[in-house]
């Protein structure tokens, strides 16, 4: 008999026939997607709401004034945090609660955590937006929002790795596992840094508003220490088989992020020059490793998905490079503040979003049951409206913000509105296909 039937005999605390035991396993695979697909859903509401409508509201009024300070700093920072935490954090909790077990082959965990996790992860970054817009008791609810993702990520990190493989023989890691290992430890110091900062701001703060400075340094810790590498990683295991790419160079990925994790703690001191150029190496060093920019070996699989699929994921790569290089620009010039911005919206949204469009549409559905992407046409509009608002944003801040075209200020809310279209045909083609039933239990 086989090791899962055993485990599953045990749990049940009695023999079971073959037909008890695939109906057992069919349950829990059921429960785990359906969880799946609160966590996923839950991110796009996140992404929809205070995230996207909130941005847009933002720029709309930014653009109305001709100013970038028009709007409170605390509103800018309530959208960012939707969208890094809120949107993508989710999405990544989610998948982590549903695939790392399966694809490690752990034992089963308690679902309670993963209730419990969605349930304060969900708590804190609301309570995170309503205190960043409406400053209501924000010496209390500040901290506080903060220790409840805090609270949320540690059940997660326990349930996750709190179990150990069942065939023992087979403990040796692949690389892309200690890639998304490097993501997690980012995501872990990006949640203590964010209570360290929300406590003195509690303390001493005179408002719910991140210092400008240090809030410059802590978004470098969010995307490039927490959120890319977890890119990094997921595309070293999904990409070689999705685009066909060529065998991963996996040691010089985990060189790319040693070179990452340097350049994020060189950020962090404050020395933004060194920073960029030290993370523009490490992100030429995973294109390398990725060999996403090589000839492939195999056509790429796209059934289920657009065709456009494969190009989408490599101009998302572009979009990172683009990213570095607006750094460096911003790090070099006395005034860089539209440089900066253009340059983390090309990481956040031409980079980080874009791959989630790609892979998202890919992959979601079949770990939510099956299921087949409701459109594929839809999943082509969106991914096409994001790139089109994301080029008409970076390119409309540098020239707005840095005072050179000052018609480009009336291309802020075109390029919000572009973007807000794209992210939701995204959701509406996601909850469409978690709503329509699989085709296995389709008669």
């Amino acid at each position: 008999m086989s090791a899962l039937p055993t485990r599953i005999e045990k749990e049940a605390g009695r023999p079971l026939t073959p037909l008890q035991i695939f109906d057992i396993t069919a349950a829990r695979e059921t429960t785990l997607s359906r969880l799946l697909m609160l966590y996923i859903s839950t991110g796009l509401l996140f992404m929809l709401l205070p995230g996207t409508f909130l941005g847009v509201w933002n720029l709309l009024a930014i653009s109305s004034h001709h100013a970038a300070d028009s709007v409170s700093a605390a509103w800018i920072q309530a959208h960012g945090h939707a969208q890094i935490f809120g949107w993508i954090g989710t999405f990544i909790l989610g998948i982590g609660f549903y695939s790392i077990p399966k694809l490690r082959r752990l034992n089963s965990f308690a679902l309670s955590a993963v209730w419990s996790s969605w349930a304060l992860w969900t708590g804190g970054v609301t309570l995170r937006w309503l205190v960043g817009v409406y400053q209501w008791h924000w010496r209390t609810l500040l901290p506080l929002s903060a220790a409840l993702e805090f609270a949320a990520f540690l059940i997660f990190f326990r349930t996750v790795s709190g179990h150990r493989p069942q065939d023992v023989g087979k403990t040796k890691l692949e690389h892309w596992v200690f890639v998304v290992i490097a993501g997690s430890v980012g995501l872990l110091l990006t949640l203590l840094v964010n209570f360290g900062v929300t406590l003195f701001l509690a303390l001493r703060g005179t408002s719910a508003e991140i210092p400008a400075d240090f809030d410059q340094r802590f978004l470098v810790l969010q995307t490039w220490g927490f959120l890319v590498p977890f890119v990094w990683g997921f595309s070293a295991k999904w990409l070689p088989v999705f685009l066909g790419l060529r065998p991963t160079r996996g040691h010089v990925l985990l060189f790319a992020v040693v070179l990452n994790s340097t350049g994020v703690l060189i950020a962090f001191a404050g020395w933004m020059m060194a920073a960029s150029l030290v993370l523009v190496a490490g992100l030429i060093a995973a294109l390398y490793s990725l060999r996403l920019l090589e000839p492939t070996a195999r056509p790429a699989k796209v059934k289920g998905v657009h065709v456009s699929f494969p190009v989408f994921v490599r101009l998302a790569y572009i979009w990172a490079l683009v990213a570095g290089a607006l750094g460096i620009w911003a790090a070099a010039v006395e005034n860089p503040h539209g440089i900066w911005g253009a340059s983390r919206h090309a990481l956040t949204v031409g980079f980080l979003a874009t791959m989630v469009f790609s892979i998202g549409q890919r992959i979601l559905p079949a770990f939510s049951g099956m299921r087949l992407l409701f459109s594929n046409k839809l999943m082509f509009a969106a991914t096409a409206f994001l790139a089109i608002g994301c080029l008409l944003r970076v390119s409309s801040e540098i020239l707005a913000y840095q005072g050179w075209v000052r018609s480009a200020w009336a291309w802020l809310p075109v390029s919000a509105v572009t973007e807000m279209t794209a992210v939701t045909l995204f959701a509406a083609n996601l909850l469409v296909t978690f709503v329509r039933r699989p085709p296995s239990s389709q008669v």
